[in-house]
């Protein structure tokens, strides 16, 4: 499926069984509510970061079913005719409100809430939790790495390590985190992130000596062009480097060994050299553990792509879709193991005058809590019958609201070692 097709079969088959069932018994059309939340955050993890709510409201607008996705359902026997027909016509018309991205989110938080029929909103749930459960998880790995970055740029380019278009979301995701590029040329052209890149090793093996390959590249991109100095001896690298650019080379990336204390070597013989101005970039393996153990070590900027495409060792939010309200009435899921609460509901974060967040109230929509004069409610309209509200913000929108929340999180909070979240959810 290319980006620009129908979205009405990225579910699973269950979504359309129970609509079938729903239909046929006449409870189809009862007004209900879901939500996604997270029960808890993952393991090590202090706070989430929102990320999605933009792809959702893409992906939502073409959420149909087109002849040949009816076709391909008559085929594999899914669903009967009354169904189809159903399908056929289908658009979503309830409700969705929703933590705007960029904002943090806690165990129990409201990320997204979902009105309408039964019938509607059912079908939904695979689609949302999909955007989320993977957008949210890149975002909170990114912020972490952010924050251990300390001010220096990040540079995502992961593409190379997971599927094609959870590429371009985690590049989206990334940069919504603060990474400051990607590699990825498609993000760029849909997301309008800065991309940047010059070569891989391959480029510097396809020439007779490094010397001739970086003679090439400056020719090519000119001498603020970042060389890659670690296909052999770093050191003579190094040295070809700026004998190609000259003083005036960009940056020299180093993408594998032992990276501080290669760092360390390349500033002092660059330095020597008269490139005093060229940055040193680092690469291969990083995550935010490592970044962080690299902050007193002269490096200018970052590389991150494995640890960053797969949450740094979270790679799912681990988000839910339920079930809250049928027709006004709270239902919840009562299993030891997975217990629920009913009702729609809201939330807010309440803050000290001085602007630190205490913590999350989620509350019952219809029985608001009373609220301070520093507290903010945090769930807002993203889609009123069917049309989306608010218009779209923009990724620097986002990546200036996560800044203003991460400033506003008790330092305990943004520690990467283990511990409770960073604010306590408080269920009114």
């Amino acid at each position: 499926m290319t980006p620009a097709g129908s979205t009405g079969l990225l579910t699973d088959r269950y979504e359309l069984t129970m609509l079938a069932a729903a239909l046929a018994d006449g409870t189809a059309s009862r007004q209900c509510t879901f939500e996604l939340f997270a029960r808890r955050l993952p393991d090590g993890r202090r706070y989430g970061v929102v990320a999605g709510t933009g792809r959702l409201l893409e992906q939502l607008a073409r959420f149909r079913f087109t002849d040949a996705d009816l076709d391909a359902l008559a085929e594999d026997g899914v669903v009967g005719p009354d169904t189809l027909r159903w399908l056929a016509d289908y658009r979503f018309g309830g409700d969705i409100t929703g933590y705007p991205e960029g904002e943090l989110y806690f165990p129990g938080s409201p990320v997204l809430t979902v009105t309408g029929t039964f019938a509607e909103s059912v079908i939904l749930e695979t689609l949302a939790l999909s955007v989320f459960n993977h957008d949210c998880a890149i975002a909170s790995a990114a912020a972490r790495m952010v924050a251990a970055a300390g001010g220096r740029p990040l540079i995502e380019m992961g593409s190379r390590r997971t599927h094609e278009e959870a590429a371009v979301a985690a590049a989206r995701a990334a940069y919504l985190a603060g990474f400051a590029s990607t590699s990825n040329l498609e993000a760029g052209r849909r997301y309008g992130i800065p991309t940047t890149g010059t070569a891989a090793h391959a480029f510097v093996l396809l020439h007779d000596d490094e010397r001739q390959a970086f003679a090439s590249q400056v020719a090519s991109s000119g001498s603020k062009t970042t060389l890659l100095v670690d296909t052999y001896d770093i050191t003579r690298g190094i040295e070809a480097a700026v004998a190609a650019a000259g003083p005036e080379l960009g940056a020299i990336r180093i993408d594998s060994g032992d990276l501080g204390e290669l760092a360390r070597q390349a500033r002092e013989q660059l330095d020597k050299l008269g490139a005093r101005g060229t940055r040193v970039v680092l690469s291969g393996d990083l995550d935010e553990y490592a970044i962080a153990a690299l902050r007193a070590e002269p490096v200018d900027a970052y590389g991150v792509g494995t640890s960053l495409v797969t949450g740094s060792g979270a790679p799912t939010a681990g988000m839910v879709y339920k079930l809250v309200e049928v027709d006004g009435r709270p239902v919840a899921k009562r299993s030891s193991a997975k217990e629920s609460r009913g009702g729609r509901k809201s939330a807010l974060r309440r803050y000290k005058p001085t602007g630190t967040a205490l913590e999350e109230v989620v509350y019952q929509a219809d029985k608001p809590v009373p609220a301070g004069p520093h507290d903010r409610v945090l769930p807002v309209p993203l889609v009123h019958r069917g049309e989306p509200v608010n218009g779209r913000e923009s990724l620097e929108q986002s990546r200036e609201r996560l800044r203003a929340a991460l400033v506003s999180v008790p330092w305990e909070g943004l520690k990467l070692s283990r511990g409770e979240p960073a604010l306590t959810t408080v269920f009114g």
